[in-house]
């Protein structure tokens, strides 16, 4: 008895264990994009942003400003100021003014530039540029310092998305992609289930064997001739080929043989005795499926919800081939992969469109997980 209990216990332990390591493996890159999304474009490149609630410390260049700032004082000539001029509170340790040597001097001390010229630089980042003679050119002396921030954190990364990228425009225009292409397939695949479970009809075995093969059939391998198909049909009703009708039957088409396969093994384990029941109360099948099947197939309904919101929402292959890239039509996955291509430097941009991505699919798996497992594991049902 002893032993079993350790063995249940071990066991316990172990499934424990093994969630949090998938917990961890899940969160900490989510985390990381959250954070990167709020921090300054200077910082994500300085420091890492599990550092973001540190000071960071990088080196920067600057350039004093010209003869033109000059003032005259004890008898010789003088330009003060300060390096920072965007109001961001910072700390210089060392500057210096050779790219080779950034960090020559210490803040505060005086560096001896030849001629009788001296810069001291504090470590507020003021600065006094003396010379025994007057200064020259509009072109002031440049300068290389190394200093440490604060953490700043902003919302100003997703003004820019929202607002300067096109990254709003093109999140309604997934969801008009999204949201029909996931209750499209799931009426036709609920009605397509319950005949294929429930009705007997001739070839209903043979459909079946067919849905089932069609489960393996490779999208890109479908997908050019999907297309020749349409626009065939698009050219002979003198329609335009890309248009969200088209996506949202590419994307039924694609997703019909998995919803009623997963439907079908849902539905066919329901009780006999309901449908006896009823049907002997005089309730026709659409009756039957209205008022009994499709209120005990929710579970599975939310299942396959959460699959096909999933794969539309992030797909970018059948959207290039569908869809155009006209601000109306681009959605975000093919949005953010034009960011990446043209802004591939700008880490603040696509951390937050990567961001505001997930915000959508998180909202969807959060709200159906509870029927998830349950709609998953309802088809191991033994039915007909």
């Amino acid at each position: 008895m002893a032993t079993k209990t350790g063995k249940s216990f071990a066991g316990r332990f172990g499934v424990h264990i093994a969630v949090l390591v998938f917990v961890a493996i899940w969160t900490i890159p989510t985390l990381g994009i959250l954070v990167s999304s709020l921090r300054d474009k200077d910082q994500i490149v300085a420091s890492g942003w599990w550092n973001s609630f540190a000071s960071s410390s990088q080196s920067e260049a600057g350039r004093l400003p010209g003869a033109s700032a000059q003032t005259q004082k004890d008898g010789k000539y003088v330009i003060e100021g300060n390096i920072f001029g965007d109001g961001l509170k910072r700390e210089i340790s060392a500057f210096g003014v050779k790219s080779s040597a950034p960090t020559q001097y210490k803040a505060g001390s005086v560096a001896d530039l030849d001629d009788g010229v001296t810069l001291q630089m504090n470590a507020d980042g003021g600065f006094v540029l003396s010379s025994p003679k007057a200064f020259e050119g509009d072109r002031g002396q440049r300068v290389y310092f190394a200093s440490s921030a604060p953490p700043k954190f902003t919302t100003d990364n997703y003004d820019a998305v929202l607002f300067s990228e096109g990254i709003g425009r093109s999140f309604m225009n997934s969801l008009t992609v999204t949201i029909p292409a996931t209750i499209i397939p799931i009426l036709i695949a609920a009605f397509a289930a319950y005949a294929l479970a429930w009705m007997r009809f001739p070839g209903r075995p043979l459909l079946i064997a067919v849905i089932i093969g069609l489960l393996v059939v490779p999208l890109q391998m479908s997908l050019i001739p999907l297309l020749r198909l349409y626009n065939g049909v698009g050219a002979f009703f003198g329609v335009p080929s890309k248009t969200y009708l088209g996506i949202w039957l590419a994307h039924t088409g694609f997703g019909l043989p998995f919803a009623i396969y997963l439907l079908r093994s849902y539905i066919a384990g329901l009780p006999r005795e309901i449908m006896e029941s009823a049907r002997i109360d005089g309730a026709s099948d659409f009756e039957i499926f209205v008022k009994i099947v499709l209120p005990l197939s929710f579970p599975v309904l939310a299942s396959f919800a959460i699959f096909q919101f999933l794969w539309v929402w992030n797909d970018l292959l059948v959207a290039m081939v569908f869809l155009g890239t006209a601000p109306d039509q681009i959605v975000l996955t093919a949005k953010l992969n034009a960011l990446l291509g043209s802004r591939g430097g700008k880490w603040e941009i696509l951390t937050t469109s990567a961001f505001i991505t997930i915000i959508v699919p998180l909202f969807v798996f959060f709200s159906l997980q509870r029927y998830f497992v349950r709609g998953l594991l309802a088809g191991s049902v033994k039915g007909g």
